[in-house]
């Protein structure tokens, strides 16, 4: 019996050691470019690399908004992070309620043609997506990124998932008070929907902000360059320079980890609603 006792009474710190290992170990990356970041010129090239800088020293960030124009970058991955995420939001929500809540011609063959697409891969799509961004004349604009991203299979996916556990005597009775459709999703399904929107919102702005391919591809001029883009190109320009490379993976990383942080409770408690009433 005292055997069991003292397992019992050991076994919660095993597992709270080995998950804070997992945790130091999955964390040692970001952690060491932090300290990269701060270090002097020339120190992280030496063998073998230090963990910790010598002195700690913002010149690289410096250096990095003053010689390259990052910050220029930054303001083009914000503004086209919040147009995609906006107009994401809008677009996906309403189209997951009409899956979920509204009745008409071909609504469930539909559907599995969306589902259908979700095993298709992006980068199939990019070749024909970016000819009709040309036809568009969207090539080299923050359109021609904002624009394909609008409405997504999964966003419309998870709200309509989501959505289906609306009461639908709640919305017949909007109507039988004449309330109009818009009425109806704006004043009642869109404040029921705030779990996932966040969740959703979380999704689309990572995804957005992290998005290097796509940007890549249909930018062209380097004052449009996205954060992401910008960082490859400065990898090119500026290889041995890798205390300041590491300084721009920290811009670039940050702030996405910043906002899952802070809004993680809504994120997770929108997965599970979501899971648990879809």
């Amino acid at each position: 019996m005292s055997r069991e006792i003292g397992q019992s009474r050991w076994h919660p710190w095993w597992i709270n050691g080995a998950l804070l290992v997992l945790a130091l170990v999955s964390l040692a990356p970001l952690l060491w470019m932090v300290s990269v970041s701060v270090m002097p010129a020339g120190e992280a090239t030496q063998f073998p690399p230090p963990l910790t800088p010598s002195h700690v020293t913002f010149a690289n960030y410096h250096e990095l908004f003053a010689r390259t124009g990052m910050g220029g970058n930054f303001a083009n991955s914000l503004l086209v992070s919040l147009a995609i995420t906006l107009g994401s939001l809008l677009l996906n929500t309403m189209a997951g309620y009409a899956f979920a809540k509204l009745r008409f011609v071909g609504r469930e063959r539909l559907f599995q043609v969306l589902m259908a697409a979700l095993v298709i891969p992006a980068q199939v799509a990019m070749l024909p997506l970016f000819l009709l961004m040309k036809q568009l004349g969207l090539v080299n604009s923050f359109g021609g990124v904002i624009v394909p991203a609008l409405a997504t299979v999964f966003g419309i996916f998870l709200v309509r998932q989501y959505a289906r556990s609306i009461p639908d005597e709640l919305l017949e009775a909007a109507r039988i008070d004449g309330a109009g459709e818009m009425r109806i999703f704006f004043q009642i399904v869109l404040p029921m929907l705030k779990p996932v929107l966040v969740t959703l919102s979380i999704f689309t702005f990572m995804g957005a902000w992290n998005d290097f391919m796509w940007p890549l591809i249909v930018l062209t001029d380097q004052e449009h360059y996205t954060l992401p883009v910008a960082l490859a190109t400065l990898s090119r320009e500026h290889i041995m320079d890798v205390e300041m490379m590491m300084a721009g993976a920290v811009v670039t990383v940050v702030p996405v980890l910043l906002l899952f942080l802070v809004l993680q409770r809504y994120y997770i408690q929108g997965l599970l609603l979501g899971s648990v009433k879809g």
